[in-house]
């Protein structure tokens, strides 16, 4: 018999942050089974308690989250950013810093690559770019803070050594990012679901959505590209990750083709249709 207490259970989660489970409640009951039962509730009973207890979507989150990343994923978009787009937005007269948005940043390891190339390329003033990293998982927004790693992390699987080297202290059991990497990042919470909340991000220049539509439906992920839309400024550039597709939205951005990679640029005209992704 169908379980009406983790039917509902789904249909709040999808509701509250886009997150679907209403074709698999069996992985939804994996992943809630031991808080539940240590609050000693059932599913539905859990349901009322989260409407009463707000401060409980923290750790359901939490345990419905993957915050699997690593230093220099997907280094193509990375590099692309910071040695070609950033490059072209400098030339461009500007009275404020370039803002950066890694959106969905679990741990921070996007947004300190971001920063570590960044630095790299010797081309940018202290404060000419800014990178706002947001996720909606509380607890991992905590470590990306503190920019702390284990040793045998597998957030270094792809870092090159000459960055591991420049812009990490080697401590006792860990790593922890350099002062200078780490004042250049600004975390804080954000549900890709609430445009309120996205709107106070300000405009911004880059967006970085990567390997976060895949769990979404069709719908949801509309709803988010036309939030990320609304707050990057005419001309300015998305990031996806590769196995993510909005081939067949019409949202206002056009596909961009570089030799090893690709991304969208926003075009004046919220009209244009966003071009088919090919191989």
């Amino acid at each position: 018999m169908q379980d009406n207490g983790l039917v509902k259970l789904s249909q709040i989660i999808y509701e509250y942050c886009g997150l679907r489970f209403a074709e698999r409640l069996y992985t939804l009951k994996e992943k809630v089974s031991k808080r539940v039962a240590e609050l000693g509730l059932t599913h539905w009973e859990y349901c009322k308690y989260i409407e009463k207890s707000p401060s409980e979507w923290d750790v359901l989150v939490e345990l419905l989250t993957i915050n699997e990343t690593y230093f220099y994923r997907e280094e193509n978009q990375l590099n692309e950013c910071c040695s070609y787009v950033l490059s072209l937005m400098m030339r461009e007269n500007r009275n404020r810093p370039i803002r950066i948005w890694s959106a969905a940043c679990s741990s921070g390891e996007e947004p300190y690559s971001l920063a570590m190339l960044i630095q790299e390329t010797g081309k940018f003033l202290p404060g000419s770019v800014e990178i706002i990293a947001t996720d909606i998982d509380k607890m991992v927004l905590q470590k990306a803070k503190k920019g702390w790693y284990h040793h045998g992390s597998f957030a270094f699987r792809r870092t090159p050594e000459h960055l591991l080297k420049k812009y990490f202290l080697n401590e006792a059991s860990g790593y922890q990012i350099h002062p200078s990497i780490q004042k250049m990042v600004q975390f804080q919470y954000l549900n890709l679901l609430d445009q309120d909340n996205i709107s106070q991000l300000g405009e911004v220049d880059i967006i970085f959505c990567r390997n976060v539509l895949i769990y979404f439906d069709h719908e949801t992920t509309k709803q988010v590209i036309r939030s990320l839309h609304q707050n990057l400024a005419a001309g300015g550039y998305l990031f996806l990750g590769h196995a993510e597709s909005i081939t067949d939205m019409t949202l206002g951005f056009k596909k961009v083709d570089s030799e090893k990679t690709f991304y969208y640029r926003k075009e004046s005209d919220q009209n244009e249709t966003v071009q088919c992704i090919s191989g």
